[in-house]
């Protein structure tokens, strides 16, 4: 990105070096190109005297069975054949944009399902108010909360609130694209658009980790790749696996960051007539077989900074059930780490080769954990362009969307829309087409954006009556920035999206 941002150009009218380039206004940065080159974003081009958006129209063929092989995009050119599916999307990718604002948006497609007339509503957003969550399936502390997120070197996030076996990350945001120093914008913008198109991106924690993130794939932390995500917290692994520890060990002690776990004193424990043991752990007591802050947090056993195990537990008292030979099995809540202890004479735990009776237990643990991944979630706000391209009133759209009249999609994929005024919208990046976002140097991201709805909502919204053309005429003639289009089978178990929106609006859905 760096390379293309430094050669933009932007002119002000009759400059001398814009006399024999082309003005593309798909976007503010408002590029003069010269013939055969693209812009800034690499999306547009001066071609044949004309301005050319690059990349072709994506339209997704639902029609295909999920088990054929997908055909991929990108490599030749639509033959001007129709293919008349019945199931096919014109998505976003690919469309163009509907800046400046007054312009309709790039394809207004109308498509019959089932005896009713739906519309699709397609364009290429600008998104200046935009970033990603980044869900990290780890036990290990990446960073405290609120500490910076950095990609080379410049701040992109924040760290987020801890989940159930998971850390969180917020990336991006329009003070982090807009709000700090070129090379800061810069830099965020370019970790949006890889972390959106599933591409590695590495980021560091201050006071933390350094870490590896890619959709779908395990998160490496400190050069580590992370296998499993814990099956519970202590406590709720002891309540899972409490029966199959009994009569095979006299005490089981569960590590854990946030609430360890101990047998004999859970609940679990006492329904099953677990016998009291006299262990002792070294941390602040909740109820009663559960434990906080046994350690700080840490890339060690069960997300604390411990190596040894040991180091939480107290003297052990002979009076509440200690003695010599008492059994231990310590573990964490992954069960990727265990050790097997007996008490000695004097009360100390020795630690023994581990016993095979056990093992089931411990593999039933990592059985039941997930794997580690990470998921990225673009968060976007579609704002004004948006809106005033799809309808001449933009308020009467953000109020169908709310009212779950139109049905949002982000390259075929449904979207989240966040509760409340405006359209706030997530989409997993997993769902999306392949390299389906893009981005402009002001610095922002590019994300395809589509609204289905009926007819007749649609023109009742105020939308372009006379925009609205059918599936064959956009495969045919294509658009204003004289795109290629691109078919292609869906290829993902998202839903046909005009057969989604129908769904909505049969007896006993969605109003």
């Amino acid at each position: 990105m760096n390379e293309l941002s430094e050669r933009f150009e932007t002119h002000e009218p009759g400059d001398r070096q814009a006399d024999e380039k082309l003005r593309c206004d798909a976007c503010p940065v408002m590029c003069y190109i010269a013939e055969g080159r693209t812009g800034a974003c690499d999306r547009y081009g001066n071609f044949g005297g004309r301005i050319v958006r690059a990349d072709p129209v994506r339209v997704l063929d639902y029609a295909v069975e999920k088990s054929a092989a997908v055909v991929p995009f990108g490599g030749e050119a639509w033959d001007g054949k129709l293919v008349n599916t019945g199931r096919r999307f014109v998505t976003a990718i690919g469309a163009g944009t509907t800046y400046p604002d007054y312009k309709p948006a790039p394809f207004i497609v109308s498509q019959e399902v089932d005896g009713v007339d739906l519309v699709t509503v397609v364009t290429e957003g600008i998104f200046s108010y935009c970033g990603v969550k980044v869900k990290i399936d780890t036990d290990r502390h990446l960073g405290p909360e609120t500490a910076t997120v950095r990609a080379q070197g410049e701040a992109v996030g924040h760290v987020t609130t801890g989940e159930y076996g998971s850390q969180m990350l917020s990336l991006g945001g329009v003070h982090h694209l807009t709000g700090g120093s070129k090379s800061e914008g810069r830099v965020t913008c370019d970790t949006l658009l890889s972390l959106c198109n599933r591409k590695p991106v590495e980021l560091s924690i201050d006071g933390g980790a350094t870490i590896v993130v890619e959709a779908g794939k395990p998160p490496i932390i400190d050069g580590k790749a992370e296998h499993r995500m814990r099956v519970g917290c202590g406590s709720a692994t002891i309540g899972m696996f409490a029966t199959q520890w009994r009569g095979l060990v006299d005490e089981v002690v569960v590590v854990d960051d946030h609430i360890t776990g101990v047998v004999s004193e859970h609940q679990a424990g006492k329904v099953l007539g677990w016998e009291a043991t006299g262990i002792r752990i070294l941390g602040r007591r909740s109820t009663p077989g559960r434990y906080f802050k046994v350690s700080e947090p840490g890339l060690g056993w069960g997300g604390t900074s411990i190596s040894d195990p040991l180091a939480i537990l107290g003297e052990w008292n002979a009076n509440k059930g200690a003695r010599p030979g008492l059994s231990l099995l310590m573990v964490s809540t992954t069960g990727e780490q265990f050790a097997y202890y007996e008490l000695d004479d004097d009360l100390k735990p020795a630690e023994k080769p581990f016993p095979e009776r056990l093992r089931k237990s411990v593999g039933l643990i990592e059985e039941n954990c997930e794997p580690a991944m990470c998921t990225v979630l673009f968060v976007g706000g579609a704002g004004g362009s948006l809106r005033a391209g799809v309808t001449e009133n933009p308020v009467n759209l953000t109020r169908s969307v709310q009212r779950l009249r139109t049905y949002v999609t982000v390259g075929g994929a449904p979207v989240y829309v966040w509760p409340g005024g405006g359209i706030t919208l997530m989409v997993d990046v997993t769902r999306v087409p392949d390299n389906a976002f893009g981005y402009v140097p002001t610095p922002a991201l590019v994300a395809p954006i589509e609204f289905t709805l009926r007819r007749d909502d649609y023109l009742a919204l105020g939308g372009y009556e006379s925009e609205i053309r059918s599936v064959d005429d956009v495969m045919a003639r294509g658009g204003e920035y004289l795109n290629e289009r691109a078919t292609g089978s869906a290829g993902t178990d998202n839903p046909w999206p005009p057969l989604a929106q129908l769904r909505r609006m049969a007896p006993g859905g969605l109003p």
